[in-house]
């Protein structure tokens, strides 16, 4: 029933105005916002000035008259959230009991805590410099998942009692690295395992998921990853796959043979009966620009058929790793950074791998699409790409190369994809927000701007600014669908009962400020974060809580 009384009417026509501004500020979404007539209430309660005390909720913050985005990817409307404790209370429409911390959220977005379904902070999470994740959370990032490419810790319940001892700024996630248990188990030969070897990677497997890990990822072009057979992955997803859990990888090649990496993908998910993930989904070298919009079909008839299939992506058209995986073959870097140095000290064999590399370059412009983010051994070329250091030291790209491997390697930026192949991606329903990033302070290198503006980019520039998407699917991207993918089911939406990992942001605002030449900015417009409860951004400023903790999947065992 209608509440006529007068605070009613009031608070209405306020609302009311407030959803002709959000419209206002989000293009596109005018009718849509109009039409909300009945905003999500919390139980029974009501605005009435009769409203039963008993009803009221009681709350420690209470977040007042912002753009609810809730996550699910439905439009936004004009509401209050509270909180207590570390839980979500109400959302929408309701009556707060006794004298909370209220903050006007008028002309500002609420949405929840973004979640990084592909993060690299195992080494930097549990570190004292690091952990807080500011970079992260000053994206309003609240939660990230670690293991990815295959590397990090395989005792996954030692590394979440790290976390849990000295806490983080975000809550961390854990998949078993495949590269890393199959170094631990026979080093980084290629070969196949032996029974005995598979075996025994079978049994840490089923340990890590007893131990909490949400499923297992690959890193195929990685040493010692590239070296597996589809055979053998598929038995280890197995066991992952029994356990409820995901198998994600970055898949064997993301050039030109993408769509037949696509096509392993989904054979180990129908053989081992466990849902895929692409990790940063894109298709990498001029040659291939175009072919990731086909390897996308390839998923959509996919999950037409009934497969479950998902990916993620960056929204840059710049990747980031090591030298090494961009330029040396993989069969040189069996065993190595030693034996890869013995090749080259072989006359036959330092001969055969140089005329690779150096196609590898050619392929790379030359060298001049590779630019160098960290490289300890000469600082004086870090920002700056192979060809114009090259050119700078009398020395060609290969000699250049070798020397850079000689000294212990570097992380380079590569810029190999293609901007409307990244917005292609980015539109589809299926595919997250994640950043492939780590967490890091400001320095002397020159990482990826993806460390400091990925959640940003997205929803500020390329839905609010560029109109690629809706923001409330960007925001999707970000909140909802990966807690999706990855199984978690109390975090990734604004809603009662639900962990209180939220975000405030003003949308004329938030934007990302890092770029390729000064990477170490943080994002501009974030007002506030709560993670589990805690506020971590007040106001803009970071408040150095550490109310992170590990996140544990619940061991889940299917019926054989």
């Amino acid at each position: 029933m209608m509440d006529f009384s007068c605070t009613a009417v009031r608070r209405n026509l306020h609302r009311a105005i407030r959803f002709v501004e959000a419209s206002l500020r989000f293009p596109g979404t005018v009718l849509i916002l109009l039409g909300v007539m009945c905003p999500v209430n919390a139980d029974d309660a009501t605005d009435s000035d009769d409203a039963d005390p008993a009803a009221a909720i009681a709350c420690d913050i209470l977040l007042v008259d912002g753009l609810i985005i809730d996550g699910s990817g439905a439009p936004g409307y004009v509401g209050d959230v509270a909180i207590q404790g570390d839980r979500i209370v109400a959302v929408g429409e309701f009556e707060a009991a006794g004298t909370p911390e209220t903050i006007d959220c008028e002309g500002l977005v609420i949405a929840p805590g973004f979640i990084d379904l592909h993060s690299h902070s195992d080494d930097y999470i549990d570190q004292p410099q690091t952990r807080a994740n500011i970079n992260f959370v000053t994206q309003g990032c609240t939660t990230i998942v670690t293991g990815n490419c295959g590397f990090g810790p395989v005792a996954v319940g030692a590394y979440y009692d790290r976390v849990d001892s000295a806490s983080a700024g975000s809550n961390v996630a854990h998949l078993l690295p495949h590269g890393s248990l199959r170094e631990e188990v026979m080093g980084t030969d290629d070969r196949e395992p032996t029974a005995e070897e598979l075996a025994e990677m079978l049994r840490l497997s089923q340990v890590a998921m007893d131990e909490g890990a949400w499923g297992m990822s690959t890193g195929l072009i990685y040493v010692p990853g590239t070296y597996s057979q589809t055979d053998e992955l598929v038995a280890v997803a197995e066991v992952v796959g029994r356990s409820r859990g995901i198998y994600v990888s970055h898949m064997r090649d993301e050039g030109l043979e993408l769509l037949a990496s696509v096509e392993e993908l989904l054979e180990i998910g129908r053989r081992a009966n466990v849902p895929v993930h692409a990790s940063h989904f894109k298709s990498s070298g001029r040659d291939a620009w175009g072919l990731v919009r086909e390897a996308a079909r390839m998923i959509e008839q996919a999950r037409a058929e009934g497969q479950v299939a998902t990916a993620d992506q960056y929204p840059y058209i710049a990747s980031s790793t090591s030298l090494e995986a961009v330029l040396i073959p993989t069969w040189a870097r069996a065993g190595g950074d030693d034996a890869l140095l013995t090749r080259f000290d072989d006359a036959e064999i330092g001969a055969r791998l140089r005329e690779e590399i150096a196609q590898e370059v050619a392929d790379h412009d030359d060298g001049a699409q590779v630019r160098i983010a960290r490289f300890p051994a000469r600082q004086e070329w870090v920002g700056k790409n192979l060809l114009e250091i090259a050119g700078g030291n009398d020395m060609t790209v290969v000699e250049l190369v070798e020397y850079i491997v000689r000294n212990e390697g570097a992380a380079v930026v590569n810029f190999g994809m293609n901007e409307d192949d990244v917005r292609a991606i980015m539109q589809f329903d299926w595919v997250a927000t994640a950043s492939d990033g780590r967490a890091t302070l400001p320095g002397a290198d020159r990482p990826h701007p993806r460390f400091y503006g990925t959640f940003p980019r997205k929803i500020g520039y390329y839905a609010q600014r560029e109109g690629v998407l809706p923001v409330e699917q960007a925001i999707r991207s970000a909140t909802s669908l990966p807690a999706e993918i990855i199984g978690f089911e109390d975090r990734g939406t604004l809603a009662v009962g639900q962990f209180a990992d939220v975000v405030v942001f003003d949308p004329e605002l938030f934007i990302d400020e890092a770029t390729y030449d000064d990477p170490h900015r943080y994002a501009s417009g974030l007002r506030y974060v709560w993670v589990n409860g805690v506020v971590t951004i007040h106001n803009g400023h970071p408040t150095g809580a550490l109310a992170g903790k590990s996140l544990r999947h619940v061991r889940d065992v299917r019926e054989e």
